[in-house]
């Protein structure tokens, strides 16, 4: 008889900005736009995103309190993603050279509401990008390819050894609703 498969003791979670299809593939063309050096690893296109928070290990016993205490406001706004680089550490990404209000007031009300709850944040500086491939370091950084995004909200995401599951979506609205 086989064993039941026991779900994992904790869960790697992070939250995101998470592309619609269209912005999905707007960033895809913008990572395919590289000359990748051979030990470069591009970023598979399900995976593309843009990272709020990364929250880490999570005990299952706290992911429910988690995915309930996650809710703050998120207004819809555009973000434009056009600034191409690579850190020194060969990380090759796609940012904003203006970060927009709404997502540095999204940033600051998920990292408050996460300590709130007892998880740590990172004391380092946000700088919001997506990552477009790993170990890039030999690579040609492409001209510029603005990708323009509508943020319709945030989503809390599991990483599981090569796939990103979306947990759960909060959707923008201009209001909290009791």
């Amino acid at each position: 008889m086989p064993q039941p498969i026991k779900p994992p003791a904790a869960r790697r979670l992070f939250t995101a900005l998470w592309p619609d299809e269209a912005t999905r593939a707007a960033l895809a063309r913008c990572r395919d736009g590289w000359r990748w050096g051979a030990a470069a690893a591009p970023e598979p296109t399900e995976r593309l995103h843009l990272t709020l928070h990364f929250i880490g290990s999570v005990p299952e016993a706290r992911v429910g309190a988690l995915l309930e205490g996650l809710r703050v406001p998120c207004p819809r706004f555009g973000l434009r993603l056009e600034s191409v680089r690579r850190w020194p550490n060969g990380i090759a990404l796609l940012a904003p050279k203006v970060v927009p209000r709404e997502l540095i007031d999204l940033h600051a009300a998920l990292g408050d509401r996460l300590r709130g709850l007892g998880f740590a944040t990172e004391s380092r500086r946000y700088e919001p990008h997506v990552t477009l491939a790993r170990h890039a370091g030999g690579s040609a950084l492409p001209g510029p390819t603005p990708v323009d995004w509508q943020v319709d909200g945030y989503v809390l995401v599991e990483s599981r050894s090569r796939e990103y599951l979306v947990q759960r979506r909060w959707p923008a609205a201009d209001r909290l609703t009791p």
